[in-house]
Order: structure tokens, then sequence, then C-alpha cells
């Protein structure tokens, strides 16, 4: 049976938690925070992710993993997505891991758990699938990932068979 959605008035409760835990960090860290773009646009295992694109910042939540666990999602995802947010804007990206130190200290300054991943059953919850292209080698054909044939045809990577070590040609 397929997961629905969250609601608008979810949304909603979610975009509130979003700008509760940065005016909390705000005063906390005694610094101004301006509320990023949250969009519910998010696909696959994640429920949540932070992302800087073009200079502009945004937290995306995924509404069906949210769907199937909101509390659990509005209580751990939510802050944990707001302190990517914060460490970027203290530290700068560049500068630190995405779940060092810094980014883990800012995660008990906001009262929530440092914890990385969730452990969910996604029964239900429409998944990503990567597209995969055709590629062969002296033995057999292999299913190779949008990652891996766009690093091929860019020039950024070669791969081989792994049983006849003869490499690995894109078949059309």
């Amino acid at each position: 049976m397929m997961v629905e959605p969250i609601t608008h008035v979810q949304q909603q409760q979610v975009m509130t938690a979003t700008r509760c835990c940065i005016q909390l960090a705000e005063q906390l860290f005694e610094h101004e925070f301006k509320v990023p773009a949250v969009t519910f646009d998010l696909r696959g295992r994640a429920a949540g992710m932070y992302r800087v694109r073009n200079a502009r910042r945004q937290i995306r939540y995924n509404p069906y993993i949210f769907g199937k666990y909101f509390a659990d999602n509005l209580a751990n995802t939510v802050p944990h997505e707001v302190a990517h947010y914060v460490t970027d804007v203290l530290y700068g990206l560049q500068h630190v891991r995405p779940h060092g130190c810094e980014w883990q200290a800012v995660m008990r300054v906001l009262d929530a758990e440092p914890s990385v991943t969730c452990n969910y059953d996604l029964t239900g919850v429409p998944l990503r699938q990567q597209r995969r292209f055709c590629y062969r080698c002296v033995c057999s054909s292999h299913a190779v990932s949008a990652v891996r044939h766009n690093r091929v045809q860019r020039g950024l990577g070669k791969y081989v068979c792994k049983y006849c070590s003869t490499a690995l040609v894109f078949a059309g």
C-alpha cells in the first residue's frame, strides 16, 4: 500500500517547526539567520536535505517519509537540517565535515540528538530509481548507473569488468 504524502496543514507545521528551530538558534548563537527556502520535493530514502545551489540555501523535506513517520521527523529531521543550515552560516560548508564536530555541537545546542541517519521501514514510500545504461565488455553486458555513465561521457572516469579486466564500452 502506497504511503500518502503529508497534508498542507502538516507542511505548515513543518515550516513552523523549522522557523522555531532557526529562531532558537538565533537566540542561542546571538546571530541572525534568514529562513532559507523550504520545499517538500525530496524523493528517495532521505527524510531531509540541506543544500546550497547557485548561492541559494534550501532545506528540502521528503513528504512521503514525513507522511509515514510525521512525529519522529518533526522532532529529529527538522533540527537535523536546520543544524546543517546553521553550521553553513557560522562556519561555511567548505570548512566543516557534513556531520562533524561543529554540526554535532549545533545539534546539542538545539537540544537534539546528533544522530546521522534514521532507520525507517520505507515500505510504501516511492523511492527514486537511478537510470541505468548498458555497457559491454568482452565477457558480458553491465548496467551502469547514470552517475558513472556521466563520468565516462565527460572523460572523468573509466570502468573495467571485474571478471575479464577489459574496459566497459557504452552500448548505446
